[in-house]
């Protein structure tokens, strides 16, 4: 029932659910103030979303309308087109100004921002966006960019006022909505106070041994911090994360690392972002104009569907693809494996592994993502360019095959002797471990040994024969990290050369 409030303040809620630090609400609680939430069906049935995705957003719903109804004014939450509804708002109330934080999104939402700014201007109502993370719209150059994300770290916290606004509205939760892609899935639960929770414990009991536990998928679950859907999501404020990050007293050395590497991974969230913000068309196609025509022939939809179903017929990368279509979540060390194998070993395109993977992670955030997928796939021309050895890996990451033996079970019955590399086993060991290879379990898709070989020496010849170096240039320029100077080279082809080493170490 609306309670005669016909002047507003319309609060766009998007990728920041949650009232602690939150500037526009802030803002817009000078008046009576609309919360509003737009659940956009065409978004939904976009290549790179997912319904573990939509689950995690409806949990996030529910608790910041909990949050919201606390202090006065509850959310409103519309199903259909943003333009349409906020237009509908707009001219059901007089709507003063829309508030609302940037949002580095993927193609489709920017195009979205664009139809709602349009729509308003002709309305002649103001849109006032500010910022949330330590992105900055419209950067040339990454001069003092980490200067001023420590500002903004650094900065006071916007404060959680009361509300006041037109009372109860509309609350749509469809549970039915049409989706690109189902694959069922054990989602984290979402919203403000599992996010609290999580950052919790990690800072009390999870996080103690976080730099040595990170990489292997066996430990890495649970050392994480497994911040990374509620920042996607803005159900935790980062610059609040930080803050309860650095007044955390280290008890003894172990703590001082783990907080001071996850302090460093909350820098680089934001790094990554501003590569999106900046050079948006990097969803699409390489940031490195020069690697372009790498691979000029589409994706073979048999080897994708192989590699993300976890059918590789190697256990490890198996282990890790299942594992994270069953659970929405992967540890870093082996998100980049596996995109590695797709584009080196394999010798896919990264855009439709890039799609795929985005589906099946709760935690998508497509700055991070999209700029992950090509520095792990060879294309950005400033990264040195790391090709994984799934052996290695697995040997390395999960010994004892117990990683292997829970996501791939048709091994269970291989030793750790044979479990790796379970194609090499005799006949008769493959029988006694109750999986014939090509019977129960895949063949290899390719000799890991060969397929890396092959890749490298196509990178080396493709970054031979093609002058990469001013773009290269240009690159680095709009998005190379200065938190330390690079140090200067004998000429640009020096450069190159180093920056386009190939390390087939891991």
């Amino acid at each position: 029932m609306e309670l005669g409030y016909r002047r507003v303040n319309l609060v766009w809620f998007k990728r920041d659910l949650r009232c602690v630090d939150h500037e526009p609400l802030a803002r817009a609680s000078a008046g009576p103030v609309l919360p509003l939430y737009v659940i956009e069906p065409e978004y939904w049935l976009l290549a790179d979303t997912s319904e573990r995705q939509y689950r995690f957003l409806l949990d996030s719903l529910r608790d910041l309308a909990e949050q919201l109804a606390r202090r006065g004014q509850p959310l409103w939450v519309c199903v259909g087109d943003a333009v349409s509804v906020i237009q509908d708002l707009v001219e059901r109330f007089d709507v003063d100004a829309v508030f609302s934080h940037e949002e580095t999104g993927n193609g489709w939402t920017f195009a979205r921002d664009r139809r709602v700014g349009a729509m308003l201007r002709g309305r002649a109502v103001a849109w006032h966006q500010y910022r949330q993370h330590g992105i900055v719209r419209g950067l040339g150059q990454r001069v003092n960019w980490a200067s001023q994300w420590e500002a903004l770290m650094a900065a006071a916290q916007w404060p959680v006022a009361d509300l006041r606004g037109p009372g109860a509205g509309l609350f749509q939760l469809p549970d039915d909505l049409p989706m690109s892609e189902r694959t069922p899935c054990r989602v984290q639960r979402g919203g403000s106070a599992a996010g609290t929770r999580a950052l919790d414990s990690f800072l009390a009991e999870r996080g103690r041994d976080y730099t040595r536990a990170m990489s292997s998928p066996l430990s890495a679950g649970r050392a994480c911090s497994r911040l990374s859907p509620h920042l996607a999501l803005g159900t935790l404020s980062l610059r609040a994360t930080v803050t309860r990050l650095r007044s955390t007293d280290a008890d003894d050395a172990s703590w001082a690392r783990s907080y001071r590497s996850l302090d460093k991974r909350l820098h680089w969230h934001c790094h990554f972002m501003q590569k999106l913000e900046s050079e948006p068309r990097m969803e699409f196609e390489p940031i490195h104009r020069g690697f372009i025509d790498l691979k000029t022939e589409p994706a073979d939809p048999v080897t994708l569907q192989r590699w993300i179903d976890g059918e590789t017929g190697w256990p490890f990368v198996d282990a890790c693809m299942r594992s994270l279509a069953a659970t929405g979540w992967m540890n870093f060390r082996m998100r980049a494996m596996i995109v590695a194998i797709n584009a080196y070993h394999l010798w896919q395109p990264w855009q439709g592994a890039a799609q795929r993977l985005a589906q099946r992670f709760v935690d998508y955030e497509p700055g991070i993502h999209y700029s992950q997928i090509q520095m792990q796939s060879g294309t950005t021309g400033i990264n040195v360019n790391r090709m994984y050895n799934p052996i290695k890996q697995s040997r390395d990451q999960d010994p004892d095959g117990d990683f292997i033996r829970r996501w791939v079970p048709e091994l269970a019955g291989y030793n750790s002797s044979w479990i790796h590399e379970p194609w090499k086993a005799p006949a008769n060991l493959q029988r006694a471990g109750g999986a014939r290879i090509g019977e129960h379990y895949p063949e290899p898709i390719a000799d890991p040994v060969q397929s890396a070989r092959v890749a490298r020496d196509k990178m080396r010849d493709y970054i031979r024969t093609h002058d990469l170096d001013a773009e290269a240039r240009r690159v680095l320029a709009a998005h190379g990290s200065r938190m330390k100077q690079p140090r200067p080279r004998s000429s640009p082809r020096t450069s190159t050369a180093a920056q386009n080493a190939l390390d087939f170490g891991d």
